[in-house]
């Protein structure tokens, strides 16, 4: 496969996955942390360190509309509700899984 076609390949898969996250606003971000270690920010600022690198003119708040499908305010007041105490504490359990761009 050349540099091309996987280049067009993983970007799809990216764009299925924004997809399928912006469907399932039923999952919480802190429930993806704490089962994969990554969430929505995190793809945001994958997205946001890849535009970085490619010196396009791009901030975090663009990047996570670009993720959420919407402002970030607007998804986190209409779709995210208070964590749970327990899932505070498996947050704080899994953070050494984290990705590492999540900054935890």
């Amino acid at each position: 496969m050349d540099d091309k076609t996987r280049n067009e390949i993983e970007a799809a898969a990216f764009r299925g996955l924004v997809k399928h996250l912006q469907r399932r606003t039923d999952v919480q971000n802190i429930d993806l942390m704490n089962l994969a270690g990554f969430c929505r920010n995190c793809l945001a600022k994958w997205y946001l360190a890849a535009a970085g690198e490619r010196d396009v003119a791009l901030d975090y708040d663009q990047a996570r509309e670009r993720v959420y499908g919407m402002p970030f305010s607007e998804w986190k007041r209409v779709n995210q509700p208070e964590a749970t105490p327990e899932q505070k504490a498996a947050f704080e359990e899994t953070k050494p899984l984290h990705a590492v761009i999540s900054g935890h």
